[in-house]
Order: C-alpha cells, then sequence, then structure tokens
C-alpha cells in the first residue's frame, strides 16, 4: 500500500494546475503554478515577473491540488497537499516538453518561466465519496 505521501504525488500527476504555500514577512503566501511530477518530485513553472518564485526557493513549501472542478460524474473528488523543501531547478528537455506551450503573456507582460523543484517530505489526501457534492 502506498504512503500518504506516495499516493498525494500520484494524484498530482493526474492534474496540471496547484498552489504554493508559504510565507512572506511571516504572513501566509499562496502562489498558483503549473507542475509536472517527475521522479517522485513535483516541479514548478510560474511567471518570473511575479516574483513568487524568489519567496519559495529555499524554504519550505506546502503544495496541493484537486480535482474539485474536473471530477466526472460518480468519480471521487479529492484533494492532497505535499510538503517539502523548494528549491530552484533547471529543466531538462523531456521536463520542458511535459510542462507544454508556455502562455505568450501573462498580466500583459511577455511570460518568462521561473521553474522549481519541490522535494516532498510527507503528503496529506483526502477523499469526498458520494453525490453530495463538495465540503
Amino acid at each position: 500500500m502506498p504512503s500518504d505521501e506516495q499516493l498525494a504525488v500520484g494524484l498530482l500527476g493526474r492534474t496540471a494546475y496547484g498552489r504554493a504555500a508559504t510565507t512572506l514577512r511571516a504572513l501566509p503566501f499562496l502562489a498558483h503554478a503549473r507542475h509536472i511530477v517527475a521522479d517522485g518530485r513535483v516541479l514548478l513553472r510560474m511567471p518570473r515577473s511575479w516574483g513568487y518564485h524568489r519567496v519559495c526557493a529555499g524554504s519550505v513549501v506546502a503544495y496541493g491540488a484537486d480535482n474539485l472542478t474536473s471530477a466526472r460524474p460518480g468519480e471521487s473528488l479529492w484533494t492532497v497537499q505535499v510538503v517539502g523543501r523548494c528549491e530552484t531547478h533547471e529543466p531538462s528537455a523531456a521536463e520542458l516538453e511535459r510542462f507544454g506551450p508556455t502562455p505568450d503573456r501573462v498580466d500583459g507582460e511577455p511570460f518568462e518561466p521561473a521553474y522549481l523543484r519541490v522535494d516532498p517530505q510527507f503528503g496529506t489526501v483526502h477523499f469526498t465519496d458520494g453525490s453530495a457534492g463538495p465540503l
């Protein structure tokens, strides 16, 4: 049976976007990112112009995603979170291909990506079954 961390990383591989949570000047901070899973690590792509990569790099971050808006009828809803050290990352050609095309512009500015890597230390997974809908 896989650990919660392994299950969480596996479920992250089923979706493309999530949120990185860390602190900025001792206050909670949340940043959205495109992600892929590679070798048990979560690789993130963010707009460099936002500067959020500088807040995350070198910190412990929680990264979460869900299928709350993409689940098919009858499919369990899930939310996952992994927590680990986040560092800058230089993606390989294969990883860049998996990330897919980049946007042309973000907030009216040309998009320049920043890449990060989260090495999960632990994870959590929550499932909601039945037809009652989200939590």
